[in-house]
């Protein structure tokens, strides 16, 4: 099993780009089921999540090419609607299938899916959104049986601006006839990425990055080509592991509108920011302050997957810092991790009080989530000392070769095979 060994305490100076976003190529992976033709996609990282969303392509019968950052999707050959437990059990966003096997099938048949155990994540507002639309959709012995007569275009209002629920009907509203109108919609960036990506097949689709999204339904699609937004979460990433070890660092490809929120209180910690047309610079000289408390919200509010490398970057400030977790139940999984390091920190239900102390020691710990396991590197870099971090599997769903990343940059960090 893989680990990270971190011999922390060294500043981090230099550039480092930030890949494609996670959270957009998965939901266009799926959506490029939709199109009876070739999808290129360009600048999609090498993830395994990634790799889980591209084995379902394939059981379904697309034919799937994966070279460097570009992936190329045919889906012309697509002979079923089924997703088996196994592979739906990888990821936890695995349910955006649902949405655009619908409309290229008419129906879908896959268990609930797995991933991140983050707490309850239900799909309620998915299956809504769908039945609205005109879907039969049948939850049995852990699976859900959809069927798709004849879909219609209606208005759906989420109760919570849900991004997967978001996507899930903006992709079963393609097959619609008439049109769709999605209110309260999720106004994530990767929303818009993925409404760039059904425009480019040949949709109508308008709207994306405020809470109103208009599908218009049954277009005349051709093959298309598009390029994935970067990953602002792995940006914030970056950002704060500067925060927690020091240093100056140039965040490249990266759109800094997309980080203001993250960017805003790491300012107020004490580190320098400067944003640029594609790159935020950060400089910054321990010890860090402590900061308003961190209330995470849907897009625009912070959002809850910087919440623990942000966590991270706060244990030595002087002072403290609390958190309000918003969005999920288990969002504190790493505390326990980062005590073992001496951090301070205590957890009340959905709020965590951090008492800066003065230096973080090595340790052993274990990653059990993907940002929390992201949450531990970043203090790690921070520390004195050598931390062993297992549980890497976590991480690898959504940073590519974070090791060499960091390393390019500074930071003591290398891979490991073994116990």
């Amino acid at each position: 099993m893989s680990t990270f060994l971190v011999n922390g305490g060294k500043q981090l100076y230099g550039n480092v780009k930030v890949h494609g976003a996670k959270n957009s190529v998965l939901p266009i992976l799926a959506a490029a089921i939709v199109n009876p033709g070739e999808s290129i996609l360009h600048n999609c990282p090498d993830l395994s999540d990634v790799t889980a969303s591209i084995k379902i392509l394939e059981h379904l019968g697309c034919t799937v090419k994966r070279e460097n950052g570009t992936i190329i999707i045919d889906s012309r050959s697509i002979c079923r609607c089924d997703i088996p437990d196994e592979l739906m059990r990888e990821m936890r966003s695995s349910v955006i299938f649902l949405g655009a096997i619908l409309a290229r099938a008419g129906e879908a048949k896959m268990s609930f899916p797995g991933g991140c155990e983050l707490g309850p994540r239900p799909i309620d507002l998915h299956l809504s959104s769908l039945r609205a639309l005109g879907a039969h959709i049948e939850e049995k012995s852990g699976n859900l049986l959809c069927r798709a007569d004849r879909m219609r275009g209606c208005e759906i209002n989420l109760s919570i601006p849900s991004v997967g629920a978001t996507e899930n009907a903006m992709l079963a509203a393609c097959s619609c006839e008439g049109t769709t109108t999605i209110t309260n919609a999720a106004r994530e960036p990767e929303i818009t990425d993925l409404q760039n990506f059904l425009c480019s097949m040949g949709f109508s689709v308008f709207g994306a990055g405020g809470s109103t999204i208009v599908v218009e339904g049954k277009a005349k699609l051709h093959d298309c080509s598009h390029t994935v937004i970067s990953d602002r979460i792995v940006a914030a990433t970056y950002l704060t592991a500067v925060a927690s070890a020091g240093g100056e660092v140039n965040v490249e490809d990266v759109d800094y509108r997309h980080l203001s929120t993250v960017t805003s209180i790491l300012s107020e910690a004490g580190c320098r920011i400067r944003s640029e047309e594609n790159s935020v610079i950060i400089s910054c000289k321990k010890p860090l302050k402590a900061v308003r408390p961190v209330r995470t919200a849907p897009y625009p509010g912070f959002p809850t997957d910087a919440q623990a490398p942000l966590m991270a970057a706060m244990l030595c400030a002087e002072g403290t810092s609390v958190f309000i977790e918003n969005i999920f139940e288990n969002r504190y999984r790493h505390v326990d991790e980062l005590m073992r390091m001496g951090a301070d920190i205590k957890v009340e239900g959905r709020v965590a009080v951090v008492c800066g102390v003065p230096r973080l020691h090595g340790a052993s710990i274990k990653a059990t989530d993907l940002r929390g396991g992201a949450a531990l590197v970043a203090a790690a870099l921070g520390a004195e000392g050598e931390s062993r971090i297992s549980g890497i599997s976590h991480i690898d769903r959504g940073y590519q070769s974070l090791e060499r990343s960091l390393a390019e940059i500074g930071a003591e960090i290398l891979r490991t095979d073994g116990p």
